[in-house]
């Protein structure tokens, strides 16, 4: 595989592999149509067959149907099946860039090659990520070096990035190079860190495929690489994975930051501290430990290490495993099957390691970090726990976050007296929901639904649905207020303490708006 930084040679290979890719159009859309949308989504859960079984029913001789057949399917191929599709770069050059090897008569498939789509505020992106073969490929046990493609964190942490542009951006732990393509979008330098040189060679190749000139990839552990430096903001998904320090425990650099229990996470957290500029921001992915001794609660363990460094939060805890499930979701991702001799033995050294240091579970979610910004503010410190998981991938997560933190510091320095006094807007994707029984004189259920976002559900009587219904940006919540009171036959000083503290929470969640 080539190393980078890049010598002309290698450009020129991989410039090679673009115009191939261009010419192929090589598209999520494209490969979509060979199989169809069923195995498509059979493919994303790891199931090859359907999309096999489809593209065996077709004679389809495009490069498109070639370069999914070895790059997406990961089957094999005589080399004649394959040099159509790869005109530019050739097989040599294929074999060079470690694409492919020879074995036999045929080539075999060393990495995954696949097209990528994304829509964020900016619009849509199509790009090609490089990583290492899937477990399901793979057929056995990772290597400790592998590099991991496009899963179900990276997608969340893309849409956990804003879209506002900046001038500085850290990618911690770039992996292939996904979210640094991503980030790329909305900043003028992005710098990656990685502490694997396969992740860092396989970035480039990535960052090189899709014209992306303004990352700069750094090998180091955490923020060794950028030591003394600042930046307006930082993305991560951390080799959080909490990984018995026993042996015989496979280590994997993609997801093993060689630390103890949780303690990648409290060290990322701290560090963003001394990284960040003022009013610059953080977001991550991570796990943390609930414990049956001190710091008990997982999320309070998160907020203490965010306090104590200094910092604005808000952190969202999208779901709980226990040790067992825990130790199974791991073991599983690693290519262990589960009932195997090998699968038993590792879960008996994850749930001894749980059990020996009292945890009892283990929560996973977001981390948003704030720098206060200079002049001064109410602190923000939110944890908070989704009452279901959220449904497929995510988009516009970050932005919606930042909608809040701007909320907060706009309106948390405010006495209800002052708050009363703001004119207010309902969101575009808030909806009134009421239910009835027949022949009832009113609605049994009221409630109100946010579209976006994390798509909160809050249940409302008729004072609070009253007062959302009538936010337009005429009135002051408290005129409004005044007149619910007289409606409702109530005081209106009692409807107001009431109310209030609820439009402070509508405000910092997006579903009331600030009057433009």
């Amino acid at each position: 595989m080539i190393s980078a930084p890049f010598d002309d040679r290698a450009r020129d290979l991989v410039n090679r592999l673009r115009r191939d890719l261009l010419a192929a159009d090589y598209t999520v859309e494209s490969v979509r149509a060979l199989w169809g949308d069923e195995a498509d989504t059979a493919l994303q859960r790891g199931n090859r067959v359907p999309a096999r079984r489809a593209l065996a029913a077709m004679s389809d001789t495009s490069a498109a149907c070639a370069l999914a057949r070895v790059f997406l399917l990961g089957d094999a191929c005589e080399a004649a099946a394959l040099a159509p599709a790869l005109p530019a770069l050739g097989i040599d050059g294929a074999v060079l860039l470690g694409l492919v090897a020879h074995a036999a008569d045929r080539l075999e498939p060393l990495l995954d090659l696949r097209p990528y789509a994304a829509l964020d505020a900016g619009g849509t992106a199509a790009w090609w990520i490089l990583s290492d073969l899937s477990e399901q490929v793979r057929r056995g046990a990772l290597p400790a070096d592998h590099v991991l493609g496009v899963g179900g964190a990276s997608l969340t942490l893309a849409g956990l990035i804003p879209t506002s542009v900046v001038e500085r951006v850290l990618d911690l732990g770039t992996g292939c190079g996904i979210q640094s393509l991503h980030a790329a979008r909305h900043a003028r330098v992005v710098v990656a860190t990685d502490t694997s040189l396969r992740a860092l060679r396989l970035a480039a190749i990535t960052l090189r495929l899709n014209g992306t000139d303004a990352v700069e990839l750094r090998q180091g552990d955490l923020f060794a690489p950028v030591t003394g430096e600042l930046f307006d903001r930082i993305v991560s998904n951390p080799p959080f994975v909490i990984t018995p320090r026993r042996e015989g425990v496979p280590l994997y650099e993609y997801r093993d930051g060689g630390r103890v229990g949780d303690g990648i996470v409290e060290e990322v957290v701290r560090g963003t501290a001394d990284h960040l500029a003022p009013g610059g921001t953080a977001h991550l992915l991570g796990n943390w430990e609930y414990r049956d001794a001190l710091g008990g609660d997982g999320l309070a363990r998160v907020r203490r290490w965010v306090e104590e460094a200094g910092l604005d939060a808000w952190i969202v805890e999208r779901g709980r495993q226990s040790p067992a499930q825990y130790a199974e979701t791991w073991i599983r991702d690693g290519g262990t099957l589960v009932g195997s001799h090998d699968f038993e033995q590792l879960a008996e050294q994850w749930l001894d390691d749980f059990s020996h240091r009292g945890v009892t579970a283990v929560g996973f979610g977001y981390i948003v970090l704030r720098k206060p910004p200079a002049g001064g503010h109410s602190a923000l410190l939110r944890t908070e726990r989704l009452p279901e998981p959220l449904g497929g991938a995510q988009t516009g997560i970050g932005d919606h976050l930042m909608l809040g933190f701007a909320a907060h510091d706009a309106t948390g320095h405010l006495d209800d007296t002052q708050l009363a006094t703001l004119r207010l807007q309902v969101a575009g994707d808030v909806t009134d929901e009421r239910h009835q029984w027949p022949g009832a004189d009113g609605p049994t259920v009221m409630r109100l639904r946010q579209g976006g976002g994390f798509g909160r559900v809050i249940e409302a009587d008729a004072a609070l649905a009253g007062l959302v219904g009538a936010c337009d940006g005429e009135l002051s919540v408290g005129q409004i207020v005044g007149a619910l009171a007289e409606l409702l036959e109530v005081q209106e000083s009692a409807l107001l303490a009431e109310l209030l503290p609820t439009v402070r929470e509508l405000l910092l969640t997006g579903m009331l708006l600030l009057e433009q």
